[in-house]
C-alpha cells in the first residue's frame, strides 16, 4: 500500500498517472462488458416472454391437419404426462381484416372461455376492452362466397336494392393488436369491421371465401411488433364458425409446461404418448433460428468489449514497468537488507492485484448503476417493425456479473507477472551503483 499511493519528489507524475489510467481502462472495460451483456439477455428474455404470450411452450395439432373433436378426453390424458401443467385448446387461422381504413392480413387466433392462462395473457397487454367481452355473443349465420357460392350470395344473381354483403345475426367480438387496427381504421372500442378467410370447395376454382362482420371489443399492445400488427383474438367457436371448422373441435392443442426450459423433455414424452398421429412443437425447436443468432451476437459482443479489458492489462503492464525503473534504487536496498526475490516479486504482484481489483469493483458499480438508469429510462429504443420490440431492458445477472469481474481481475494479475519478475532479477550492485 505504501508503495501504491506514496510520491516520489515531482508529484503525481510518471507511474502514478499510468496507474490511475489503467483503474480507470479497467473499470471502462468492465463496466462495458456488464453493460453489454445484460443488453444481450434482456433482448432474449424480452423475445422469449413475448413470444411465449401468444404460443404454446409445446404446441399439439394432427397430423392430416383435422381438429381434435375429442380434444377433452385428450386433455386429461395429457394432463398426468410428467411435466405438464395445464392443456388447453386454441385454434390459428389466416383471414384478412378490413376497416374503414382499408384491409390488412392477419392472424385469427380463438380462446376458450376456460382458457385461464390465455385470458390473463391477453388481458395484460390489453389498452382498452375487456378480455370477457369476447365471449358475449350469439351465434351468428356466417355467409360463404366465391364463384362457386350459392346464388343468393353471388353479387351478379343480386336484384336491385339488395344488400350483396352477407347478413349476420350479431358482430362477432374480437381483440386486436393496435398496430393491425390502426391500418384498418377500426381506433376504438366498437367499431365494426370485416374478417374474410378462404376455403377449399368442390367448385371449378376449387375455393371460395367466408365473411362474418366482426366488433372490436378490446385492443392490445404487446410490445412485439409482429403479433401488434397480425393478431386477432376471437372466442375458440367463433373462430370455428369462421374457418368452418365446426363447433367443438380445436385445431390445436396448446400444453403449459412446469418448467419453460424444459419442454423440450416433455414434448418427447408427448411424442411417445400420442405416436405419429399427432405433430409435437415446443417452442425452443419453433424459435431455435432465432435464438441461436441471439447467442452468437452475445458471444461476439462480449469478446469485442472484453478485448477493452485486456487492453487495460496492458496499461497495467506498463505502469508496473515504470514503477520497477522508478524505484530500483528502493528495490537494491530491500535485496541489501535481505529481502528475498519472492518478497520483491510479491510486492509488485500485490499492487498490480490492487490496481487490477479496484478497477474491476469500480467497473461493477459503473456498469450496474448504467444498468440502472438504462432500465428506469428506457435509454436504448428501437425501431419496433425492424426489431419487433420498441426497447431493450437491461437484465444484468449476479453469476454473470461476478464472472467478469473475475477474469478481469485474473487478466491484471497475468498482467503483473513480467514486471514483478523484472523486479526481482535486480541486483542491488549494479542499481546502486549509479544512486
Amino acid at each position: 500500500m505504501r508503495y501504491l499511493r506514496s510520491r516520489r519528489r515531482g508529484g503525481w507524475v510518471g507511474a502514478r498517472v499510468t496507474g490511475v489510467v489503467a483503474v480507470v481502462g479497467v473499470a471502462c472495460g468492465v463496466g462495458a462488458l456488464v453493460v453489454a451483456m445484460a443488453l444481450a439477455n434482456g433482448f432474449r428474455d424480452e423475445m422469449r416472454d413475448k413470444i411465449l404470450r401468444g404460443t404454446a411452450h409445446v404446441t399439439l395439432a394432427r397430423a392430416d391437419g383435422a381438429g381434435t373433436a375429442d380434444w377433452r378426453a385428450l386433455a386429461g390424458r395429457l394432463r398426468g404426462v410428467e411435466g405438464v401443467k395445464e392443456v388447453e385448446p386454441t385454434s390459428y387461422a389466416g383471414a384478412l381484416l378490413g376497416g374503414p381504413g382499408g384491409a390488412s392480413y392477419a392472424v385469427v387466433r380463438g380462446i376458450d372461455a376456460a382458457s385461464s392462462r390465455a385470458l390473463e395473457e391477453v388481458g395484460r397487454t390489453l389498452t382498452a376492452g375487456a378480455a370477457e367481452s369476447l365471449f358475449q355473443t350469439r351465434p351468428a349465420e356466417v355467409v360463404s362466397g366465391g364463384r362457386d357460392s350459392d346464388e343468393k350470395n353471388d353479387p351478379d344473381s343480386s336484384r336491385p336494392g339488395d344488400d350483396p354483403r352477407p347478413e349476420v345475426d350479431e358482430a362477432l367480438p374480437v381483440i386486436v393488436g393496435a398496430e393491425l387496427a390502426a391500418r384498418a381504421g377500426l381506433r376504438s372500442v366498437g367499431d365494426e369491421g370485416w374478417l374474410v378467410v378462404g376455403e377449399l370447395s368442390s367448385g371449378p376454382q376449387g375455393f371460395g371465401t367466408r365473411t362474418r362482420r366482426v366488433k372490436i371489443a378490446g385492443l392490445f399492445r404487446s410490445g412485439l411488433h409482429e403479433y401488434d400488427a397480425t393478431w386477432v383474438y376471437a372466442s375458440l367457436a367463433g373462430a370455428a364458425d369462421l374457418t368452418g371448422a365446426g363447433a367443438g373441435g380445436a385445431a390445436v392443442l396448446s400444453v403449459e409446461t412446469v418448467d419453460i426450459y424444459r419442454a423440450e423433455e416433455v414434448a418427447a414424452r408427448l411424442r411417445a404418448t400420442l405416436g405419429a398421429d399427432f405433430t409435437v412443437v415446443d417452442w425452443q425447436e419453433a424459435n431455435r433460428p432465432l435464438f441461436a443468432a441471439l447467442e452468437l451476437e452475445r458471444r461476439t459482443v462480449a469478446l469485442i468489449v472484453a478485448l477493452i479489458v485486456v487492453v487495460a492489462a496492458l496499461n497495467i503492464t506498463t505502469t508496473l514497468v515504470l514503477v520497477v525503473v522508478e524505484r530500483r534504487a528502493d528495490i537494491a536496498v530491500l535485496g541489501a537488507m535481505g529481502a528475498r526475490a519472492g518478497s520483491v516479486m510479491l510486492v509488485f504482484v500485490c499492487e498490480g492485484a490492487m490496481i487490477g481489483a479496484s478497477g474491476a469493483l469500480a467497473g461493477v458499480a459503473l456498469g450496474l448503476t448504467a444498468c440502472a438508469l438504462g432500465e428506469r429510462y428506457k435509454l436504448v429504443r428501437l425501431p419496433a417493425e425492424v426489431y419487433s420490440l420498441d426497447s431493450i431492458p437491461f437484465h444484468p445477472r449476479a453469476s454473470e456479473t461476478a464472472l467478469v469481474a473475475l477474469a478481469a481481475f485474473a487478466v491484471c494479475l497475468v498482467a503483473t507477472l513480467y514486471p514483478a519478475r523484472k523486479a526481482a532479477r535486480t541486483r542491488p550492485a549494479e542499481a546502486l551503483r549509479y544512486e
